[in-house]
């Protein structure tokens, strides 16, 4: 229960990451203007996102996708923490609410 309650969670917040991303949502444009990234990576970022939240839902049929899916997820928002360092952000909070829910689904899922 536990396990579906966390994968649920995670999906959803990179569900709504992945669709404020696609749709040009300004939140997304100004994270990527303070970490000094290309804008035209909107689309590639986004869908990476879509494909970790789907892949978390298919983990529920296919167990091996859905631990995939949460290790691309933990590697995702590895580099989004190297991206806030790198410009000196420590505005942290929203990637640690995402990463968090990244690991927790990857351990519960091993």
């Amino acid at each position: 229960m536990l396990v579906a309650v966390v994968t649920v969670v995670a999906a959803v917040f990179t569900g709504i990451a992945a669709v404020s991303y696609l749709v040009g949502h300004a939140y997304p444009k100004a994270q990527l203007d303070m970490k000094r990234l290309p804008r035209s990576w909107m689309p590639m970022l986004g869908g990476i996102l879509a494909a970790g939240s789907l892949g978390l839902l298919a983990g529920f049929v296919v167990p091996w996708v859905g631990t995939v899916a949460a290790a691309g997820l933990v590697l995702y928002f590895v580099l989004a923490l190297v991206a806030h360092l790198r410009v000196g952000s420590r505005k942290l909070a929203g990637w640690a609410v995402f990463f968090g829910t990244a690991v927790a689904t990857l351990v519960l899922h091993m």
